[in-house]
């Protein structure tokens, strides 16, 4: 077997603080509360915090599903991987073409508020024009493109100082809520229960929603190839990365619920970040979350960056897309050919995005496609981890919960979220998130009609793994992982 290391990802470059940095970024707190919080009140009303809190839970299950998987099998592809190793290997490219979409949607979902929201520090009304903040959002997305391109000590380091000011912001504010004395509403328990919904569909609704602002913490596994004891760190890194956004979406939801009205709301449905601190510190507070918003979307754009160019890295890697997206740089040591395409076509979207509307309406549309397309790929990892440990799951309690019934019921949960949904959401949203799945079977048939080992895979299971049999622990790319594929990368 040929030694590949000197050509594929550099390995052993993040560590575990490293990682939790970039899942809490992944999941964009203060870009989540800004952008889909008026979306959220839109859909289930003063029921925001409920939503969350009973998404969070199957999401921890999903997040255990993803840990438990990792540990068995490092890969930048992630959810593609152990969903085709597992299930079935058409599942497993759905899995990956799932997380691609939705993160070339997101690129304009994303790039726009970050346009906008840098507007905003100079003009209010310049961030109402969707052309100029497309304008602005393609440079910080180019920004950011080059930063992912320049390797992954570049990325965590530009990570740490972004993330770092965004979170200080944002614990600042969460004091200075408990101190603000004019609220629209007092706060009530009934927030974090069922009687605010609009029956199963609005709950789903706001589930799928939810599940947007939670969506992000697993860029940690598709850089399991290039941290140190990827096997524990990723995994772990992903938990606590949930842990901490839950509680930072929980006190901003209540804390809009209680600070700002309705029409304050809807009034400002592109960041209500910036509504919110302009109430509780007038003058300086709009401002100084509007940095923190902008921040945190830059952030998010660099951490979906790496989800979709490693994914298509590991699609490239096994012949199930252009053979061309698995060539790294041989001094970067990333893969420069899917960046330069992921950067191409986002480019192109955006300017599509200029005649779709406004910055609002824009966001709306495509935070419902992307949850819809969230959920597909979180809901199938889900059941590959079932599949996985199915020959362990009873041998202790904690196996049985962790590696089964948690994940299990979070699988649950994301497909009946995505069926209950469908009734709810616009044509648009659906033609979006349905359209954009489908749009997969193309490359899936092609690649599978030309004979990519991909589709002879080594099937994953945790009591004898092909993955735990060729790499030690924070290796960097995986050798020859499926039948018939050629070591030479």
């Amino acid at each position: 077997m040929s030694d590949n290391r000197g050509r594929g990802l550099q390995a052993n470059v993040l560590g575990t603080f490293d990682t939790v940095v970039m899942a809490v970024a992944g999941s964009a707190p203060a870009y989540s509360i800004a952008a889909t919080t008026a979306v959220l009140f839109g859909t289930v009303g003063l029921a925001g915090p409920a939503a969350l809190l009973y998404c969070a839970i199957p999401m921890l299950g999903i997040a255990l599903a993803f840990s438990r998987l990792s540990r068995i099998d490092v890969n930048a592809g992630a959810s593609y991987s152990w969903v085709g190793r597992t299930l079935h290997p058409f599942l497993g490219f759905v899995s990956g073409w799932a997380l691609v979409v939705s993160a070339t949607i997101f690129m304009v979902a994303g790039s726009l508020p970050a346009g906008a929201m840098t507007l905003a520090l100079f003009d209010d009304g310049l961030a109402d024009d969707t052309t100029l903040s497309t304008v602005v959002g393609a440079l910080w997305f180019l920004v950011m493109l080059g930063v992912v391109l320049g390797g992954a000590r570049l990325t965590v380091r530009a990570q740490l100082l972004m993330s770092g000011v965004e979170l200080g912001i944002l614990a600042l504010f969460a004091v200075l809520a408990l101190l603000h004395t004019h609220d629209a509403h007092a706060f009530d328990w009934s927030w974090l229960g069922f009687s605010h919904f609009d029956g199963l569909g609005g709950f789903a609704s706001g589930a799928l929603i939810a599940t947007f602002y939670y969506w992000g913490w697993d860029v940690t596994s598709n850089l399991s190839e290039e941290t140190r004891d990827s096997r524990r760190t990723t995994g772990l890194a992903g938990l606590i990365g949930v842990g901490v956004v839950f509680v930072l979406f929980e006190v901003f939801t209540i804390v809009v619920n209680v600070v700002l009205t309705s029409w304050q709301i809807a009034e400002n449905d592109a960041n209500v970040l910036a509504a919110l601190g302009e109430e509780i510190w007038p003058g300086w507070g709009g401002r100084l979350l509007v940095v923190s918003v902008m921040l945190s979307t830059v952030a998010t754009l660099e951490t979906t960056l790496i989800q979709v160019t490693r994914s298509l890295f590991a699609m490239g890697r096994d012949r199930t897309m252009p053979a061309a997206l698995g060539r790294v740089h041989r001094t970067w040591n990333t893969p420069w050919v899917a960046i330069v395409v992921v950067g191409a076509v986002a480019l192109a979207m955006f300017i599509a995005s200029t005649a779709l509307g406004s910055v609002g309406e824009i966001l709306s549309d495509a935070i419902s496609a992307i949850g819809l397309q969230i959920a597909v790929y979180y809901g199938l990892a889900g059941l590959a981890v079932v599949v996985a440990y199915r020959r362990t799951l009873l041998r202790s309690v904690s196996g049985f919960v962790l590696d089964g019934l948690w994940p299990l019921l979070g699988s649950v949960f994301m497909f009946w979220m995505l069926v209950e949904s469908l009734g709810e959401l616009s044509g648009a949203a659906i033609a979006i998130g349905v359209g954009g799945l489908a749009s997969g079977l193309v490359p899936m048939l092609w690649y599978w009609r030309q004979g990519s080992g991909y589709y002879r895979p080594a099937k994953l299971d945790a009591t004898r793994t092909v993955a735990a049999d060729y790499l030690p622990d924070g290796a960097g790319v995986p050798p020859r992982l499926h039948e018939g594929l050629p070591t030479d990368f």
